[in-house]
């Protein structure tokens, strides 16, 4: 077994912070489809009934307003359980999910996120029936968030 030389070591130590620093993780749109398959257990997803709003061009991904509405009427036999929303570029598809009841009145939930690069946005709700209705968002980032610099 060979020993490592000091200069190894010391570039050991000094490069691989760098590579890290230079590479940031970030997911793909199959790690963003294997999420939510995990998600939804692999049930059908179709367009509709949700309505997710956020600016098309921000300047900043640190801080991006999210708004999602589904229409629904909320009461115990027909009501949005639960929304999830998920990116194809954050280091983590999975970004937030709001649980709801008929009590809730109305399935509508705001926050701001971190998006790391320009990319598509999905809200998904399950209804309680066990049906899934979602939209999706383009989003232009001018200075990406979720990256050391």
């Amino acid at each position: 077994m060979s020993r490592l030389s000091r200069r190894q070591a010391l570039a050991l130590t000094i490069g691989a912070p760098l590579m890290v620093r230079l590479m940031p993780a970030s997911a793909t749109p199959g790690a963003m489809q294997a999420a939510i398959a995990s998600w939804s257990k692999g049930a059908a997803i179709e367009p509709g009934l949700v309505t997710l709003t956020l600016p098309l061009l921000v300047a900043s991904g640190n801080a991006v307003p999210l708004k999602v509405t589904v229409d629904s009427p909320m009461t115990p036999e027909d009501h949005v359980a639960e929304i999830a929303i998920f990116n194809e570029r954050n280091p983590l598809p999975d970004v937030i999910r709001f649980h709801f009841t008929p009590a809730s009145g109305r399935a509508q939930a705001e926050t701001r996120i971190r998006l790391s690069d320009t990319q598509k946005v999905h809200a998904i709700a399950r209804l309680s029936d066990g049906t899934f209705r979602s939209a999706a968002v383009n989003v232009v980032v001018t200075a990406p968030a979720c990256v050391e610099n």
